[in-house]
């Protein structure tokens, strides 16, 4: 139910803005999150959007400065505008939700994921 796109191949230093909708459900009413999975790694979570009802987002320390998670209401997608790309932003993003209404980051558990997005940091 829910998809990210917008992956692809950047040089360092590049930008990249991956997007996730969901076909069945408005995301504004639900905490969504970014997690990416480098190649021979384990999931690690990027940041997180709160429901509209709160609004807040975060970001992890390691993309603090060059990730910002967003969303747009109208076009029922949130994005992760990703700056100053490094080859260690390497992975495939995901997004998830709890699909609780009214939830703030973070969430108690993303039970639900999409089809997560290559991106890959190379000159």
């Amino acid at each position: 139910q829910l998809q990210a796109s917008g992956g692809g191949l950047v040089q360092p230093g590049g930008s990249l803005r991956l997007s996730c909708t969901a076909s069945r459900f408005a995301l504004r009413y639900y905490a969504i999150g970014w997690f990416r999975q480098a190649p021979g790694k384990e999931r690690e979570g990027v940041g997180c959007i709160s429901s509209t009802d709160d609004g807040s987002t975060y970001v992890v320390d390691s993309v603090k400065g060059r990730f910002t998670i967003s969303m747009d209401n109208a076009k029922n997608m949130v994005y992760l505008q990703m700056n100053s790309l490094t080859p260690e932003d390497t992975a495939v993003y995901y997004c998830a939700t709890d699909k609780v209404a009214g939830s703030s980051c973070p969430p108690l558990a993303y039970n639900y994921w999409g089809q997560g997005t290559l991106v890959t940091v190379s000159s």
